[in-house]
């Protein structure tokens, strides 16, 4: 068996393998469609004063105000 016929072959299982799955992605019917951002407590900030200093979750390293320490790490 060649590459060629190898490539037809995984070709013929990934089809018919799709044709039969009940949760296939079927891509939107229009990309213009606008999407409803809503607020999620996973993305709340804390307020916590600036440091310059080291940081809170890992002292070792100096605050790079990631934002890590003012959430729920999400």
């Amino acid at each position: 068996m060649n590459e060629d016929q190898l490539r037809a072959l995984v070709r013929d299982a990934v089809a018919r393998h799709l044709e039969g799955a009940p949760g296939r992605f079927q891509p939107p019917p229009s990309a213009s469609q606008p999407l409803t951002v809503s607020s999620h407590v996973s993305h709340f900030r804390y307020s916590l004063p600036e440091s310059g200093g080291p940081c809170l979750i890992e002292p070792a390293v100096p605050c790079n105000h990631c934002g890590y320490c003012q959430s729920h790490g999400h």
